[in-house]
């Protein structure tokens, strides 16, 4: 079912959608033909951010997980995800192994516990002028962009962008009370401005591109997936879908409604007041499962 751009109906996918949409997992498949995403992102003491996305790709069927963050966060990374490639930066960072994640990359996911510091800037930077895959920004890498709006000119046709209201207010110049009037209208408006593909998350999350001829407004999820980490999760099943060849649109679409159904399993079992984002990443095998 898809719907005009000014139309706003309310549109979500059904299993028999996903069952159509999501990349063919052929029985010769190995690491390399499902996909490499790259997380960038974690900075001291921020590893909680990286390793949520990370598991979240895995678990959304990418073949490998490279996670460049900093050397602080090696130790526990190692520990909570040790199927993920590990590249790291300290002071001093060295910018041809960053070089050399990037081209390896089918996906990249940038922003997750980043940092707004000087290190993270030049980092943010770098990837967007190397950058020649499809990539996902959010988190700390908008709010650097909303504080160097000349980064924009790097971002790259069909990039990803997933905003919460403050952050599309920030990158935006636009109070977040005119914002949160009309999510879908304004996720349109920004997409079109931008040639970006904007999901602006919100109690409904609405998902726009300049070159759909639909927006998306997702009907998964509940309250309860307000908590922290939520966000990078929905970050690494996108990346996932990506790195499986999805195209952007539908990975962005698709991948805020299975994060939502997720978000939907864990609650009946562990409540709305006691969901954590891990719980969302543990839903996501009985969501495939059931396919």
């Amino acid at each position: 079912m898809m719907m005009g751009k000014t139309a706003m109906n309310k549109f979500s996918y059904s299993y028999e959608d996903i069952k159509k949409l999501l990349p063919e997992r052929k029985e010769n498949s190995n690491k390399g033909s499902c996909g490499r995403v790259l997380i960038i992102g974690g900075s001291p003491c921020m590893a909680g951010a990286p390793y949520f996305s990370a598991k979240a790709a895995y678990r959304t069927g990418c073949g490998l997980v490279e996670v460049f963050t900093h050397e602080d966060n090696r130790v526990i990374l190692q520990t909570l995800i040790p199927e993920a490639v590990l590249s790291t930066w300290s002071e001093n960072i060295d910018f041809n192994k960053l070089e050399a994640s990037i081209k390896k990359a089918d996906v990249i996911a940038i922003g997750m516990g980043l940092s707004t510091s000087e290190a993270a800037l030049e980092i943010l930077l770098f990837t967007l002028e190397k950058c020649n895959c499809p990539i996902v920004i959010d988190a700390d890498a908008l709010n650097l962009i909303a504080r160097n709006k000349n980064l924009f000119k790097y971002i790259k046709h069909d990039a990803i962008i997933t905003p919460h209201p403050l952050e599309m207010s920030r990158i935006s110049s636009v109070e977040v009370e005119e914002i949160t009037k009309n999510i879908p209208e304004f996720a349109q408006k920004f997409a079109n401005e931008n040639t970006v593909i904007c999901v602006l998350k919100d109690h409904r999350t609405a998902v726009a591109s300049p070159d759909a001829d639909y927006i998306y407004i997702n009907q998964s999820g509940n309250s309860g997936m307000s908590t922290g980490g939520s966000g990078d999760v929905l970050d690494g099943i996108i990346a996932g879908l990506l790195a499986q060849g999805c195209d952007p649109y539908i990975a962005a679409t698709l991948g805020v409604y299975i994060h939502g159904l997720a978000g939907d399993v864990a609650s009946e079992i562990l409540s709305q007041y006691s969901l954590m984002a891990s719980d969302i990443i543990d839903a996501l095998p009985e969501i495939f499962n059931s396919l």
